[in-house]
């Protein structure tokens, strides 16, 4: 959470560098699925080591978005949280997946359409999942390092009235997560995908500075 406050002190700074006719300052609420993808899914077998982040399946979540328009362009933060369930071929029972980060980049809207705007985005995430492979203890087994990613997305504002609108989205998260399990893995750290995507419905908040 530190890392968003930052991130909004920062896009505090660039909107009040800006004339205020051009800035449009939005906040919004989302949430949705959460789909991983590749080794993220795998049913690894093998040794310990290789059932870590392995075997995610579909689970849900939710974020913050907040941002500021500059014309077409814009820049913007967010928060993410998401369960991802646990295959249980790979994993002890009711055990899954729990990824948070936060995120910043680049945003950009297509003005022309008079009602719908599409819009596109891409940014570098920092995340950090954890997960309880101890059958039910009250602490996680093994959580990764806050690793830089990148993100790319696409979406659309449907305005409800003047100051609210919907924004379907989906994204795609590309990330190498970095962890150490003292007696399990071997070495410093161990790097491995957690990639994955969002479709989330979102409420968003807009007014200009």
């Amino acid at each position: 959470m530190k890392h968003l406050i930052r991130l909004a002190v920062i896009l505090g700074i660039v909107a009040g560098a800006t004339t205020a006719e051009a800035q449009l300052f939005y906040i919004g609420l989302r949430g949705g699925a959460g789909i991983p993808t590749g080794s993220f899914t795998d049913s690894a077998g093998g040794t310990a080591e290789n059932r870590f982040l392995a075997g995610a399946k579909t689970g849900f979540g939710y974020g913050l978005d907040l941002g500021v328009n500059l014309g077409p362009l814009g820049v913007y933060a967010g928060f993410d949280k998401i369960k991802f369930d646990c295959e249980e071929q790979v994993c002890p029972a009711e055990t899954n997946y729990k990824l948070q980060g936060v995120s910043a980049g680049l945003r950009v809207s297509v003005p022309f359409f008079p009602l719908v705007k599409p819009w596109a985005k891409a940014g570098v995430t920092f995340n950090e999942l954890e997960a309880d492979f101890t059958g039910g203890g009250s602490s996680p087994q093994f959580s990764t390092e806050r690793t830089p990613g990148y993100e790319i997305g696409a979406g659309l504002d449907i305005p409800l009235a003047r100051i609210f609108s919907l924004t379907p989205q989906v994204r795609y998260i590309g990330q190498k997560l970095d962890y150490r399990i003292p007696g399990v893995t071997t070495g410093n750290t161990t790097e491995k995908a957690a990639n994955y995507y969002t479709f989330d419905l979102g409420l968003r908040f807009r007014s200009p500075l």
